[in-house]
């Protein structure tokens, strides 16, 4: 009796949502679906890995060549993490075309997720102490220095010492094994401020007059996407596991050796393409924190909710261009023409963000008209 009435009065399970919602809708479970993958499958490997720069190397390789099924826990974190960023940018982007940056609560604590992702993934990059973790983490940690006054003693009491170390291993440890459970935490107060304030709907008008439970339809709507999400996820790590990682990933750290180009993952070359685009390394820096914190900066640049036209449809469309240019960009060496191409797309990169609130004029102009 007890279980029945919880279930009658669950207010996610009966939460009066827009009838109209797409399947666009549901890259916000299927980012939950990820989470706990990358949960389960990350406690599972972290009994078996250790954070020593002597031994994490050997330990992942006994982990995929040795432990029961290691290999694929190893390959689905792996593979898990891209189909993670796949998800959250797919969000980032339906959100921006349908102006959900307006739930201002919301919208702010799904940005404060996205760099907590970052952090996390970041993080995570740099435990297999492979030839490109280690380089790819003394890259992006010295970047801290830049910072004047106290970027080189920042650094070092990251670093724990004066360059990549045991200490920093572990500490990268520590703080990526409970910085999951932070972002878990983080999506519940999500969820509850989206509750709120309910769901928008591809109109971008109020749909009060117009809304079902939850239940049992966009559960099982949302049943496909999961399928699907799944599916991809399994065909990837089964046929192709390596095909979005780096061959320096199978070779030891070397301090001695450089790589010829370090580069993050693919996930992240957005970024590295606007830091390299900027000759100033302090300039660099404050460029990539604002390709990331541009977001938060939407909301407080228009507050119109019409935009289902297609001026949208190609403002959104440059957006996406512009973001796989560069994640493009960042792949290939700093050379010519891909540094000049890389300040031009990072210049188109900010000014479409900052030309929001024009297209959202023109958009009202046109529901007037």
């Amino acid at each position: 009796m007890l279980m029945m009435k919880f279930i009658n009065n669950n207010p996610i399970l009966f939460l009066p949502t827009p009838s109209n919602i797409s399947l666009w809708w549901n890259l916000g479970s299927l980012l939950g679906l990820c989470l706990m993958i990358q949960i389960i499958t990350g406690f599972i490997l972290s009994m078996h890995y250790t954070p020593n720069i002597e031994e994490a190397f050997q330990s992942t390789s006994f982990i995929y060549r040795n432990m029961n099924n290691g290999w694929l826990m190893r390959i689905l974190h792996s593979n898990g993490t891209s189909m993670f960023f796949i998800c959250i940018y797919l969000h980032i982007g339906r959100n921006i075309f349908f102006n959900s940056f307006n739930l201002l609560h919301t919208w702010m604590s799904g940005t404060m997720i996205l760099i907590l992702l970052f952090m996390t993934a970041f993080i995570g990059y740099v435990l297999p102490w492979s030839q490109m973790s280690f380089w790819g983490a003394t890259v992006i940690t010295n970047l801290i220095s830049a910072i004047p006054y106290v970027g080189h003693p920042l650094t070092n009491w990251i670093w724990g010492g004066f360059s990549i170390n045991n200490a920093t291993l572990n500490r990268f440890f520590s703080i990526h094994f409970i910085l999951p459970f932070i972002i878990a935490i983080m999506a519940f107060i999500h969820l509850i401020l989206l509750h709120n304030t309910g769901s928008n709907n591809p109109l971008g008008t109020s749909s009060n007059l117009d809304k079902s439970p939850f239940s049992h339809f966009f559960i099982i709507k949302d049943s496909t996407p999961f399928i699907l999400t799944i599916f991809i996820l399994t065909q990837i790590s089964l046929i192709n596991p390596h095909l979005l990682s780096d061959p320096d990933h199978f070779i030891i750290a070397n301090p001695m050796i450089t790589p010829i180009h370090i580069q993050p993952e693919w996930y992240f070359l957005f970024a590295y393409a606007i830091l390299r685009s900027i000759p100033n390394k302090l300039g660099g820096v404050m460029a990539l924190t604002m390709s990331i914190m541009i977001l938060l900066i939407i909301p407080m640049l228009t507050n119109m909710n019409l935009l289902f036209y297609p001026i949208s449809s190609l403002h959104l469309s440059s957006i996406l261009t512009t973001f796989m240019l560069l994640t493009w960009i960042g792949m290939n060496p700093v050379e010519y023409p891909f540094i000049k191409i890389g300040q031009t797309l990072t210049y188109i990169y900010f000014m479409l963000f900052l030309t929001k609130p024009m297209i959202s004029m023109l958009n009202y102009a046109q529901y007037k008209t």
